[in-house]
């Protein structure tokens, strides 16, 4: 009833207002107290929103870090569109290459990961590396990537043949890794630095050792992370060497049934590798040596050429083919690696052999043999057990092209 009086009181006032008349102070103040009562409830509705706002967004944090902390968050899909490098170490558990992966913004959570890796056997046979990912990838997907080198490792890959020396080696290395060859040179002039058991340099025929890189730098097909420097890189080789040869027993197996050091071994795998021009004469080549050095050769000496050809080599001086050796090259008194005058072995390897040398020099193949040649452009070599033999052999080896005959 009050509020119907109020109203037609107000209604006289504004007849009475658009008659000309101001209007009234009681008139003035309704309209001041309207107001602050609109104000109010705007007010409080925008402070209402505010607390929604804030409240929902608490929520979903809140719901986000209870995912992160009872649940495995992990991307669904990937743009792939912003391209990230990974390293993986040697010995990275998948905790560890989870946390790798979460730090570069590859995977949603480490967790992820770990459960991607933990549902693959394969994982386990993660190579360190550098690998090119994406971010924002669901974890199996990052997964997929580290087991896939071929594709995905960021590397610098050089193979390194069977029967290379050292100097070459470095200048391969050199060339898929762009580190100069000095540096290489500069990290192997200390190889037990690098891995090289001290006990390799120690031979049981009384003759000097060579201390040098040469025969265990292990020919393979390497990948070489970016980052790795020359000093990495052939600790990685002496590590291959030191693996093959630790699978094969050499040094047991010679010490117990040839009654030689390891060492001594070695050069003879070195000069086989050399020598032979293909795998299946290389147990025979072997045995050439074995018999020349140990059964009564007139000279007890080898006769390689090939070791004239190192010396030449480091010396900084062109090697040459056989045929082209001078006898002042062939017989160097000055030569450490002189086979045609000195007797016995050289000071130390001349090349880095295989596994297939090193299993030949080991195991060498039966057989009286002091003499051998190669008789055709496919590398086969014939072997003989006399001069007259041998010098028949030669006559095929010239008929054939391989040598160059009066």
């Amino acid at each position: 009833m009050l509020d119907d009086l109020d109203l037609a009181w107000e209604e006289q006032q504004e007849t009475r207002r658009r008659r000309g008349g101001p209007p009234s102070r009681q008139v003035r103040q309704r309209r001041r107290k309207e107001k602050k009562r609109r104000r109010r409830s705007f007010g409080a509705l925008f402070i209402s929103f505010v607390l929604l706002a804030a409240l929902g967004g608490g929520v979903y944090w809140g719901v986000g870090k209870a995912q992160e902390f009872f649940g495995t968050p992990d991307y669904t899909s990937n743009p792939a569109t912003t391209p990230v490098n990974v390293k993986v170490n040697p010995g990275d558990s998948a905790a560890e290459i989870g946390q790798e992966l979460y730090d570069k913004k590859v995977v949603r959570s480490v967790k992820a990961f770990v459960a991607a890796a933990d549902a693959e056997p394969e994982s386990k046979n993660i190579q360190p590396g550098t690998y090119s990912l994406y971010e924002q990838m669901p974890a199996s997907a990052a997964l997929a990537y580290l087991l896939d080198p071929d594709k995905h490792m960021v590397v610098n890959k050089v193979l390194i043949r069977e029967g290379l020396t050292a100097i070459q080696t470095f200048k391969k290395l050199s060339e898929a890794t762009g580190i100069p060859e000095k540096e290489f040179a500069d990290a192997a002039k200390d190889p037990t630095k690098l891995g090289v058991q001290d006990w390799w340099f120690k031979r049981d025929d009384g003759k000097k050792v060579e201390k040098s890189i040469e025969g265990f730098l292990f020919p393979d097909t390497y990948r070489l992370d970016p980052g790795l420097t020359a000093t990495e890189i052939l600790k990685m080789m002496v590590n291959q060497f030191n693996t093959v040869v630790g699978e094969l027993k050499f040094a047991d197996t010679v010490q117990s049934g040839l009654q030689i050091s390891p060492f001594e071994a070695l050069i003879v795998a070195s000069l086989a590798q050399v020598e032979a021009g293909n795998a299946k004469d290389l147990p025979k080549v072997a045995r050439v040596a074995y018999n020349r050095l140990f059964k009564g050769f007139d000279c007890g000496c080898l006769q390689f050429d090939v070791t004239a050809n190192y010396w030449l080599e480091k010396q900084g001086k062109p090697t040459k083919a056989s045929k082209d050796l001078t006898e002042a090259e062939l017989h160097d008194l000055k030569n450490p690696y002189n086979t045609h005058d000195v007797k016995g072995l050289p000071v130390g390897p001349i090349s880095n052999p295989g596994k297939a040398a090193l299993t030949g020099a080991m195991s060498p193949a039966a057989g009286g043999w002091f003499y051998f040649v190669a008789i055709d452009k496919d590398g086969n070599s014939a072997f003989a057990t006399t001069l007259a033999e041998h010098d028949a052999n030669r006559q095929l080896a010239c008929k054939n092209g391989v040598l160059t005959c009066p």
